[in-house]
């Protein structure tokens, strides 16, 4: 069990962010989402064409449903649920999280956390180079 963030946070911040490993052992995106009163964690792609609904800038939301991106299919953010566009009749794979006092945990036996933020966001090597000719 892994503390992520409070549910104030995500109600603020309209999404959090961060890296778990899968249990292939490969790095998988999870967004935590506002969901009536509390929150809800889904991967972070749409199942249509794996586009990212949070590409660095939180997720895209109207009216308690999360964006695509790239076609504007609509998720429940509570159900994970698609009843429009190219996903339409799909459902986001979720991922368990518990609340306890107003702290969010990830509990999913298939998820470890790896680090706050997406892929790209780990303190390891940037892609810019420091090296001077």
């Amino acid at each position: 069990m892994h503390q992520l963030t409070t549910v104030e946070a995500v109600h603020e911040e309209g999404s959090v962010l961060f890296t778990a490993t899968d249990p292939y052992g490969d790095l998988e995106e999870i967004v935590v989402v506002p969901c009536e009163d509390g929150v809800e964690a889904w991967v972070n792609v749409c199942t249509h064409e794996q586009q990212r609904f949070d590409t660095g800038r939180g997720v895209p939301m109207r009216e308690g449903q999360l964006i695509c991106p790239r076609h504007g299919s609509l998720f429940d953010a509570c159900s994970g649920d698609c009843d429009n566009g190219e996903a339409a009749g799909t459902t986001l794979p979720g991922v368990d999280i518990a609340e306890r006092h107003g702290t969010v945990f990830l509990i999913d036996d298939d998820y470890d956390f790896h680090h706050e933020g997406g892929i790209d966001d780990d303190d390891g090597p940037s892609s810019t180079s420091h090296l001077q000719l």
